[in-house]
């Protein structure tokens, strides 16, 4: 890229760029991200920030180099921003019969309104405490801070001085163990 170009020659520039590099770019992309949507998503940014930089006039050398690095920091942001699935999420992604996915709170009754609903609150919460305790400590307490007290990441973090990416991996690993291990219990009471 030159100082000296008009917007119109920095449009032809732009264009011959997305043109030739659009199709590598996207299966980079593709590979990293878990849709098609996201990754169309990221590689509009990453032609955003291309557009940005020839309107700055900013030089870039070894453009396709540039055009991946950039690539790489918007997927390493996407994962970022990403918040981690919470418990309720996790159940969501399982299905009755009809395609319909269920909810933590509609399996968990609302109204305790016989034995048998008695029953199977105590069973479901029995279960879950079961699960829980069967986690290491560090993933159960994050657990527990953020589903139960309801406390974001980042207060974790200042309350506990670990690092935010570290909290979101151990809750991440504890929902994973508690929905295998609770997986059981969604069988027999849906099935």
């Amino acid at each position: 890229m030159t100082e000296n170009l008009s917007t119109a020659e920095q449009n032809e520039q732009i264009h011959q760029t997305v043109q030739k590099e659009r199709r590598r770019l996207l299966d980079f992309v593709r590979k990293r991200v878990p849709t098609e949507e996201d990754a169309e998503d990221l590689l509009q940014e990453v032609f955003f920030e291309l557009i940005e930089t020839y309107r700055l006039m900013k030089p870039v050398e070894q453009l396709a180099s540039w055009l991946f690095k950039v690539a790489r920091n918007k997927i390493t942001d996407f994962y970022r921003k990403k918040k981690t699935d919470s418990l309720e999420a996790q159940f969501g992604t399982m299905s009755q019969d009809d395609g319909e996915k269920l909810l933590l709170q509609e399996i968990l009754p609302a109204d305790i309104a016989s034995v048998n609903d008695e029953m199977m609150y105590d069973m479901i919460l029995g279960a879950i405490s079961e699960a829980l305790e069967e986690l290491p400590e560090e993933q159960r307490n994050v657990f527990e801070w953020h589903e139960f007290d309801g406390k974001s990441f980042k207060t974790i973090a200042e309350e506990t001085g670990i690092s935010v990416n570290t909290l979101i991996s151990r809750k991440h690993y504890a929902v994973n163990h508690l929905r295998e291990r609770l997986r059981y219990l969604y069988q027999e009471m849906f099935n």
